[in-house]
């Protein structure tokens, strides 16, 4: 059973593991540094289809069946799918996974959506309604962009605080099987520090981070020394910065341990090459390197603890049109090699 040890934290007894794994990105994440560590590259950023959206929905879809074929396992096995994405009504996780005959919960934090995902698929594990499940997310370039800040024919100039939006999916299958361990978690509670910004979401991130950061390890008596790496999903270089200073009196050797899979999967920290000016962005950022790079640091052994926070701003351009500001939220899955 599932221990509570503060308000929205908890830990696993051990028993719930990430028995498989799978990656689909875009052309430009494949010529990343990380680009090795994914499973498929797609060279077509439509995949084919006729609409952007229904590419980010077979990407999505890719990534699912990549972890199922892993593990040699088929859609019927999966007792239940935790799935999300930026798009209105959750367009790419419905339309994708419509195929596959799984029970399916539609689910939105943003670019949270990953590690919210893997919570609630642990936790469905844990409480007897499924023996096996799945968590996945996508986000796409093109579909972000049209939704949520200009049409892609546009051409505006970039601010520095902004972020590119991965082309990007991942999917994880928890079961009782694997080497990696979904130990502990904490739900993200929402932040709003006034950020109005539209374009830098990183700043708007950054104290939801803090925050749960923050929470999980005073409720677990632990320290950043205590984890090989704290990953978040998408602050950024602004937003990764912002998140040491917040929280730098209590663990000034946070920046130490802590990694982003925004700057990470564009070396925004290292010149910048695909000038995405502050790093990755979207559902599918942290996901695909969570799920590309640092669950299989975990299960071959060259990390045995980490702590994933996947970081999202609740923003709706409608309320931002009307003047309100970007609350935010960021989940945390302790996970630990087994």
């Amino acid at each position: 059973m599932a221990e509570l040890i503060a308000p929205g934290v908890f830990r696993f007894d051990g028993c719930i593991k990430a028995e498989s794994y799978g990656t689909a990105v875009g052309e430009t994440e494949g010529k990343g540094p990380l680009g090795d560590c994914f499973d498929v590259v797609e060279k077509d950023s439509h995949l084919g289809c006729d609409t952007w959206e229904q590419a980010e929905s077979k990407l999505q879809l890719r990534a699912v069946d990549t972890a199922l074929a892993k593990a040699g396992l088929r859609p019927e096995d999966i007792g239940v799918v935790c799935a999300g994405d930026l798009n209105n009504q959750c367009t790419a996780s419905a339309y994708g996974l419509r195929g596959l005959g799984i029970p399916y919960l539609g689910l939105y934090g943003a670019c949270s959506t990953m590690a919210e995902g893997i919570l609630t698929a642990a936790l469905m594990i844990e409480s007897g309604a499924a023996e096996r499940s799945a968590a996945a997310t996508s986000s796409h370039f093109s579909t972000a962009e049209r939704q949520f800040r200009s049409p892609l024919s546009y051409g505006g100039q970039r601010t520095p605080t902004a972020q590119r939006t991965c082309t990007a999916a991942g999917a994880v299958i928890l079961s009782r099987k694997g080497k990696v361990s979904v130990a502990g978690g904490c739900i993200g509670k929402i932040a709003d520090m006034g950020i109005t910004d539209m374009t830098n979401m990183g700043s708007a991130m950054a104290p939801a981070a803090a925050d749960t950061v923050e929470r999980y390890l005073e409720a677990t008596g632990t320290a950043p020394c205590d984890y090989d790496f704290i990953v978040t999903g998408d602050l950024g270089t602004v937003g990764s910065s912002l998140l040491a200073k917040l929280l730098e009196e209590k663990w000034s050797d946070l920046a130490e341990r802590h990694r982003d899979c925004g700057v990470m999967i564009y070396a925004a920290d290292s010149g910048d090459p695909f000038d995405s000016h502050c790093g990755g962005s979207g559902c599918g950022c942290g996901a695909s390197v969570l799920c590309g790079h640092f669950l299989p640091m975990l299960e071959s052994g060259e990390a045995d603890n980490l702590l994933f926070i996947a970081t999202g701003a609740l923003m709706s351009p409608m309320m931002i049109q009307q003047g309100e500001s970007i609350p935010s939220v960021a989940h945390l899955v302790h996970f630990r090699r087994s």
